[in-house]
């Protein structure tokens, strides 16, 4: 079975910085393209970053310049490291995976439970 499980959310001010990341648990044999996602209350899910198994990324317009994503393949884990945070950072970051093979099946879509990131003024 696979999982993804994030972890690093927390409470920081603005302009700090805070990374998180998430690893994908289980038996796969490879992993497509990842990212992350974000939630903020009585807002629609929006991207906030991607990345293919080669390493290409993309960001959202509003995160350019301040958020890294990277990924360790031989971990399968991505990070997501958010510096100058401001408080409408604040969301639910969740983590994505693209496709998964695993000994079984393939599976699209899969996503993570959700780590909490709150930036206060």
């Amino acid at each position: 079975q696979v999982q993804l499980v994030e972890s690093g959310g927390g409470l920081v001010q603005a302009g700090e910085s805070l990374s998180v990341s998430c690893v994908v648990s289980g038996v796969i044999y490879s992993i497509g393209a990842m990212g992350w996602y974000r939630q903020a209350p009585g807002k629609q899910r929006e991207m906030v970053a991607t990345i293919t198994l080669s390493g290409s990324s993309e960001y959202a317009d509003a995160v350019k310049g301040r958020f890294t994503i990277s990924r360790d393949n031989a971990k399968n884990t991505i990070y997501l490291q958010m510096n100058s945070l401001k408080p409408e950072d604040t969301a639910v970051y969740y983590c994505n995976v693209d496709s998964v093979i695993t000994p079984r099946s393939r599976l699209r879509g899969v996503w993570g439970q959700g780590t909490l990131v709150t930036v206060s003024s």
